[in-house]
């Protein structure tokens, strides 16, 4: 491997991924497409697969951003594309399975059309693991990048087409922030907006702490500019992202700034709705609760995980918060925000679990009546305290256990939106639904979906749907036209 090689055959190193230093994160601006590269994609068509949370949505957007700078131009399906790019989530198994699956499965097309460039990004490819593994069985995969360095791809994507062997730049430590990313978003109503990269909380389950690294936030004047680009560009809802989003601004040294700041700020922008995901409980301070219930664009839903309703499990996996803190604090964001929706993340079947112990999971459940829930079984990660731990839940016991919780979350999701039952809501219209292009879907400011007819100029809007039929998972309803509405005093 001669030397220009070298510089493309950089592979993941866990160990330097789990060091946590003080070294300065520098703020960068996106370098234009260098001339030569502009053409590369002329004629080529590119195709990228995500899998994983909104984060690694929000990069395919960069990505395919980047693509589009380059030349590269959408594609249908995989086989007219010229690139396809897998963008990975690390944080459980079965995700991993899915991609080897896949990339195993595409070894055929890539036989059949060799100037397919065939690639994979994101967190996975953060892993030693998995890349030894493509180095070992998956040599048809051509590039590899991680998740600190999607600002190289156009060099990246110029070796791997002009290069024989596989390209592989993985950073193990985290890169700086760079500013002025090109994106593609899917529509012009939401848009994702990265305030800050990485974690510290280091939750024993986890491996994004390694894949992601340390927690670093953009500069709050780059984010209200963004949003604001946004409002002026049209879009109805931005969701704020970070791994942990509380713990924006921490790492400030040259101000006294956090995320309760940041929103009481973009609160005074003009776009009608703002999210954000995902908040740790440890970090959600009295402060953000102050501000969230001034409302506005501010919506009444939160999504606050809580991981497990035991004490002891949760001490295990180091979420540095107690069952009563968790409850504390819920009944902090009930009285301030009254009408709050809760959703909230589960992980049954964690090492040592009991039967006592999962049902004081159930019994927050039914304290804090969440209006939904992601339910996982837990299972293994490579690399992680808990992948050490004796995993002695047998998994028949772990399959009953997220029956039983889930029977339970659809008993009281299904009571929270029988209490929606006559009620009028706002919807954010977001298209037709997907089993009956005659029915509109859309959302309200609690993220509830809601389905109900109406012409199709409502598309892109915001309309009023008073519900008739609340389901356990969606609502479905009635479009109130204007005049309907102000004749019952909407």
């Amino acid at each position: 491997m001669n030397e220009e090689m070298r510089r493309y055959f950089t592979p993941p190193d866990l160990k330097a991924a789990k060091k946590r230093g003080k070294e300065k994160i520098s703020v960068l601006e996106f370098d234009p497409i260098p001339d030569e590269m502009k053409e590369i994609g002329n004629g080529r068509k590119y195709l990228i697969k995500t899998y994983g949370c909104q984060m690694n949505v929000h990069d395919s957007e960069t990505i395919a951003g980047i693509l589009e700078q380059m030349g590269y131009g959408p594609a249908e399906s995989e086989e007219e594309s010229d690139l396809i790019l897998i963008n990975t989530c690390a944080i459980r198994e079965n995700a991993e399975d899915k991609v080897f699956g896949e990339i195993g499965r595409l070894k055929t097309l890539k036989t059949e059309k060799p100037e397919l460039v065939l690639g994979m990004c994101g967190c996975m490819s953060q892993e030693e693991s998995v890349v030894n593994r493509i180095l070992q069985k998956h040599q048809h995969v051509d590039l590899i990048f991680g998740t600190h360095n999607i600002h190289r791809l156009p060099h990246l994507l110029k070796e791997a087409l002009m290069s024989k062997e596989m390209v592989v730049e993985v950073w193990s430590k985290e890169g700086d922030i760079v500013e002025n990313l090109p994106k593609v978003r899917e529509d012009g109503l939401k848009a994702w907006v990265n305030i800050m990269y990485g974690c510290d909380k280091f939750c024993t389950y986890c491996i994004v702490p390694y894949t992601r690294g340390k927690e670093r936030s953009r500069r709050p004047e780059d984010v209200l500019n963004e949003v604001r680009q946004l409002a002026r560009k049209g879009y109805r809802e931005v969701t704020l992202l970070g791994q942990n989003v509380n713990a924006y601004g921490k790492d400030f040294t040259d101000r006294n700034y956090r995320f309760g700041d940041l929103m009481d700020d973009i609160r005074k922008i003009g776009i009608p709705r703002v999210r954000f995901t995902t908040s740790h409980p440890r970090d959600f301070d009295d402060h953000l609760i102050e501000v969230l219930a001034k409302r506005g664009n501010l919506v009444e839903h939160i999504h606050l995980p809580a991981q497990s309703g035991n004490n002891e499990i949760l001490k295990i996996m180091a979420r540095k918060y107690t069952r009563e803190r968790f409850l504390e604090l819920v009944d902090k964001i009930k009285k301030a925000i009254p009408d709050v929706v809760l959703t909230t993340d589960i992980i049954v079947g964690y090492p040592g679990e009991t039967e006592e112990q999962f049902e004081d999971t159930l019994s927050l459940m039914r304290e804090v009546e969440f209006d939904s829930a992601f339910t996982f079984i837990y299972s293994p990660r490579e690399g992680t305290p808990a992948a050490r731990m004796k995993d002695d839940v047998p998994h028949e016991v772990k399959k009953e256990r997220l029956h039983r919780l889930n029977r339970l979350q659809d008993e009281i999701s299904r009571k929270k939106n029988e209490a929606l039952r006559g009620q009028v809501v706002e919807v954010l219209v977001e298209g037709e639904s997907k089993k009956d292009p005659d029915i509109l879907s859309g959302r309200t400011r609690t993220n509830k979906v809601v389905n109900f007819r109406g012409p199709k100029h409502l598309i892109g809007e915001f309309a009023h749907v008073r519900i008739t039929e609340p389901r356990t998972w969606t609502l479905n309803g009635e479009w109130v036209e204007e005049a309907d509405l102000r004749q019952v005093g909407g």
